[in-house]
């Protein structure tokens, strides 16, 4: 989006309340969570998804937790935030305009997803899948998006479309696993082929928010936030067509 006066002038305060519900809330709890970790005021240990702890020992906070934990303070850190600030609050407040509840259960929807897989394929020894649903944002933002102009770090410029594979190039090569960017995709394409693509094709449509995630929507955001109001623009699709909006009825 291009840089405003208005948006220049803004303190960080200002620019921090300005940020939709969901995404401030979930990156403020990213923050939070590093921060203690560093000061050693949280302990890891404690935060991780560990089946047995959250079944035997009742420490169902593990299901929430390891979403929370980008990593320590570093580069990768710093992208994931970013990803959450920039492409996290433009699904929030444009794809999902109006349509706050929507947001939440395909964030839920990646989240479930996710959750099992350490059960279904241990080897994979992710202890923590916030990575993956920060980059199931990104993977979504540049199907929304894909005539885009982008670049990474401003330097190597490239299609929206092809911009989670840059990233997951850089990260090769700065010696990172590729594996939680890839589980974003996975996830992250499977929402946008049963919202958009499967429905696009003239299948039915199997995603649907349930009225008890827009009960809680609205009791948490306010009214509006429920969905089922605002007007649903169809998305751009790559190529120029036109499709279905992500996660519209």
């Amino acid at each position: 989006a291009p840089v405003t006066t208005d948006t220049m002038s803004q303190s960080p305060g200002d620019w921090y309340k300005s940020l939709p519900p969901v995404c401030r809330a979930w990156g403020t709890a990213c923050v939070l969570t590093t921060v203690g970790v560093q000061l050693g005021v949280l302990d890891l240990r404690a935060l991780y998804l560990d089946f047995p702890s959250v079944f035997k020992r009742f420490q169902i906070w593990r299901l929430l937790t390891n979403f929370c934990f980008v990593g320590g303070f570093g580069f990768p850190f710093v992208m994931r935030i970013m990803m959450i600030a920039r492409y996290g609050v433009f699904l929030e407040q444009h794809t999902f305009a109006g349509r706050t509840a929507d947001f939440v259960w395909m964030v839920l929807l990646g989240a479930f997803a996710l959750l099992p897989l350490p059960l279904i394929a241990p080897a994979l020894g992710l202890p923590f899948f916030a990575g993956s649903l920060v980059f199931m944002l990104l993977y979504l933002w540049s199907r929304e998006n894909p005539n885009a102009n982008t670049s990474i770090m401003g330097m190597i410029k490239m299609k929206a479309f092809y911009l989670p594979w840059g990233m997951m190039a850089l990260e090769a090569l700065m010696g990172g696993s590729v594996v939680p960017d890839l589980l974003g995709v996975v996830v992250g394409h499977l929402y946008y082929f049963l919202t958009v693509l499967h429905p696009r094709a003239g299948g039915a449509r199997l995603i649907s928010t349930p009225a008890w995630v827009r009960t809680v929507c609205v009791a948490l955001f306010g009214a509006g936030s429920g969905g089922g109001d605002a007007p649903r623009a169809p998305a751009r699709a790559f190529g120029g067509g036109r499709g279905r909006r992500l996660g519209s009825e």
